[in-house]
């Protein structure tokens, strides 16, 4: 339960966001904000030193799991089975290296504070990373936050060829086989794309979201 001095636990509707997709301002990173914006189509990104951002962009990348795109190059990768995939086994690491503090704090959107309140998630049993190891070494993996039968992507990254992507495929038939519905990746990027990420406007992201949320699919941790 949350403080009774904290703030309301409340967002704006997502129909009200700004163009950019901009919904919201302030609050904390709580268990109980996080969760309730996930739900409600929102999840926050912003940089160090900035108020905490709320986002519900129209329109919305999300990957479809029915249609997951594997290049050449990435097939021949899988074939070859040089990765091992791991789950939950690294996520402090794997939400470490995501951050990618050497770039400095200008850049960087996944503040401490971000780590620290997806580690928390984690350890409730909300937020969990894929992993794509190497001779014993973590070199890729993304995490994320799954509730119903939504994983919401957050962030990869790869110190080998191709080991975010080895990732990726191991998160969607993880997915499939669980019983998970969708998968969000926020936005279409030049990796995302490269995995067959589509951009679908905000309603259709959350009647889909709505549907996601009346199922119960096996833990996905």
């Amino acid at each position: 339960m949350a403080p009774p001095d904290s703030p309301p636990l409340f967002f704006p509707p997502v129909e009200t966001a700004s163009e950019e997709g901009l919904l919201d301002i302030g609050g904390d990173l709580s268990t109980e904000r996080l969760l309730l914006a996930y739900r409600s189509g929102i999840y926050p990104c912003y940089g160090v030193g900035e108020p905490i951002l709320w986002w519900s962009p129209n329109p919305r990348g999300i990957i479809p799991l029915n249609d997951p795109h594997i290049g050449k190059t990435l097939r021949k990768v899988l074939n070859r089975a040089k990765y091992e995939i791991k789950i939950n086994s690294a996520f402090e690491e794997t939400i470490e290296a995501c951050s990618r503090k050497e770039w400095g704090d200008d850049r960087r959107w996944i503040t401490d504070e971000m780590i620290d309140a997806y580690i928390n998630l984690h350890r409730l049993g909300h937020a969990h990373s894929v992993e794509t190891w190497f001779e014993g070494e973590l070199v890729g993996g993304l995490y994320g936050v799954a509730i119903g039968g939504l994983f919401a992507g957050e962030s990869m990254f790869s110190k080998m060829d191709n080991s975010s992507k080895v990732a990726m495929v191991a998160l969607v038939e993880r997915m499939n086989r669980l019983g998970y519905t969708l998968l969000d990746c926020q936005m279409v990027t030049e990796v995302t794309g490269q995995m067959g990420a589509i951009e679908i406007t905000r309603k259709e992201y959350m009647g889909r979201l709505n549907r996601a949320m009346e199922i119960e699919p096996l833990p996905f941790g």
